[in-house]
C-alpha cells in the first residue's frame, strides 16, 4: 500500500478534552497568541485564558496564526492574573507554571494523576511568568535547554510541555 499525503478535507474533531488549560500571561506578540489557540486546538486543551498584557482577539495576526482556531477554543481575558489563579485553584485546578526557576523540575519528571485538572502558566519571554506568579503555583516544570540559550519560543515550549501534559492524562481522564 502507498503511503499517501492526506489533506485537511481528511480531518475529523475527535472532540476529545482534556482537563488541561493554558494561562498566557504577558504574552504581547500576536503570532505567539495565535500559535497557543492553535496548539490548545490540536491537542485538547479545554481553555485558553489571557491575562495581565495579553494580545486577545479579534486580531488579524492571531486569526491568521491561528488557523481561525480562536473561533473553537474557548478563552476568556482576566486583567488580574493572581486573581484568576486564585480561582483556578478553588476549582480544583493544579498550577503548573513552566519556568526555568531554582526549584523547577525537568518536565519529562512531571507525571499528574490521571484525573488531575491543570493549568499550565506561560509568561513573556521577556520576564517569564515572574516570581508573584511562581510564589502561588503548586509546581513549576521546565524543558531541559542544551544549546547557547536558555529558554525557547513560548509557543514551541507549550506545544512540548502541553503535549507531555495530555500524554500522562490520557491514562484515563479524558471526556
Amino acid at each position: 500500500m502507498k503511503n499517501v499525503q492526506l489533506d485537511h478535507a481528511t480531518h475529523q474533531n475527535s472532540g476529545r478534552k482534556y482537563p488541561l488549560c493554558l494561562l498566557a500571561y504577558n504574552i504581547r506578540v500576536p503570532t505567539n497568541i495565535g500559535s497557543l489557540f492553535r496548539i490548545a486546538d490540536a491537542l485538547g486543551v479545554e481553555k485558553l485564558f489571557l491575562s495581565g498584557g495579553s494580545i486577545c482577539p479579534p486580531n488579524t495576526k492571531i486569526r491568521k496564526t491561528s488557523r481561525a482556531a480562536e473561533k473553537y477554543v474557548p478563552y476568556a481575558y482576566h486583567e488580574n492574573t493572581l486573581d484568576l489563579v486564585k480561582q483556578l485553584k478553588g476549582e480544583g485546578y493544579r498550577i503548573v507554571c513552566l519556568e526555568i526557576s531554582s526549584d523547577s523540575m525537568d518536565l519529562a519528571n512531571f507525571s499528574p494523576r490521571p484525573d488531575e485538572k491543570i493549568c499550565l502558566v506561560l509568561g513573556s519571554e521577556k520576564e517569564g511568568v515572574g516570581q508573584e506568579l511562581l510564589d502561588i503555583s503548586d509546581t513549576t516544570v521546565h524543558i531541559p535547554m542544551l544549546g547557547n540559550n536558555s529558554s525557547m519560543n513560548v509557543a514551541s515550549a507549550c506545544a512540548i510541555a502541553a503535549y507531555h501534559i495530555t500524554q500522562k492524562l490520557e491514562l484515563g481522564c479524558c471526556h
